[in-house]
């Protein structure tokens, strides 16, 4: 395993995965876009860097962050942006080609389930390859749009190692699912199932895979269980003390399942999480 990892994008998820990574003896260095954020920190061992892609590097030498021969790349697309995927594919190539001219050897990319349609069947990895929309025709949402492109972009660029992992809908912590939906009404696709994956696991994969070495992949990141729209998002409501959601039950349409057997079968990982809806139960949220 490699002594030295950097994170671009050092909050919500990034921030936990760089005080793990210290704790397994590797220098760790993460950025923020936070001025506020760098002595929280500095106090969790993480070497700070101040940097915001706007859509480039804020700064033309961004200290240490790419020195590093591990890059941990945890940049979602900008949702507000008029144009998403000429946005962030502009932020990635500033990404790519700094750390192209610095030691950077493998970057990991935290991209999302959404990079998929919603199609109603099952998916694996291999029904998308990075950067192939056509590959999976079917509505995509513009930021699913983006990262599929610029998983191509990364992936395409044959001086660097590239693995994909394709988060599910993040909770935990503060995260808590109960809001997503709360107070809503006639809310679609009740069937549909969730594809969702805690924390603590999106920790674990991006550790494993560091651990373990595992580069040139993609791999789909969610629990092993996928409840239904309306069991999951009226119990999170529920336990959460929240108005739960009504939901339209004259739409039979489901939706999207995205199976995680290659990240089990590859690497071994058993999640921590496997059931979102049992977490609602135990209040692990």
């Amino acid at each position: 395993m490699t002594d030295s990892v950097s994170i671009l994008g050092c909050g919500w998820l990034g921030h936990p995965l760089g005080r793990r990574l210290g704790t397994r003896g590797l220098t760790v260095r993460g950025s923020t876009t936070t001025p506020d954020k760098l002595d929280r920190l500095r106090e969790d061992g993480i070497e700070p860097v101040l940097l915001t892609l706007d859509p480039d590097l804020s700064e033309s030498d961004p200290g240490p962050l790419f020195d590093s021969p591990v890059l941990v790349l945890n940049v979602p697309p900008s949702r507000g942006a008029d144009d998403v995927r000429t946005r962030h594919r502009r932020q990635i190539e500033a990404v790519r080609d700094a750390a192209l001219a610095g030691a950077v050897e493998w970057i990991l990319f935290a991209s999302s389930t959404g990079v998929y349609p919603n199609v109603e069947r099952s998916l694996s990895e291999e029904d998308c390859p990075p950067g192939s929309p056509e590959a999976l025709p079917g509505p995509r949402r513009s930021t699913g749009e983006a990262l599929l492109d610029v998983e191509g972009l990364l992936a395409d660029t044959p001086e660097l190692d590239t693995t994909i992992v394709r988060l599910g809908g993040l909770y935990g912590d503060d995260r808590n699912p109960g809001r997503f939906l709360a107070g809503r009404t006639d809310v679609g696709r009740p069937n549909a199932p969730v594809n969702l994956l805690h924390r603590d696991d999106a920790v674990g994969i991006f550790e494993t895979l560091i651990e373990q070495d595992v580069r040139n992949d993609v791999f789909n990141a969610c629990a092993d269980e996928h409840p239904t729209r309306r069991d999951f998002y009226t119990r999170a409501a529920e336990v959460s003390g929240l108005e739960a959601p009504t939901f339209d039950r004259t739409d039979t349409t489901t939706g999207k399942l995205i199976r995680n057997d290659k990240i089990k079968r590859r690497c071994g990982y058993q999640f921590q999480h496997p059931d979102p809806l049992a977490d609602l139960e135990h209040n692990e949220p």
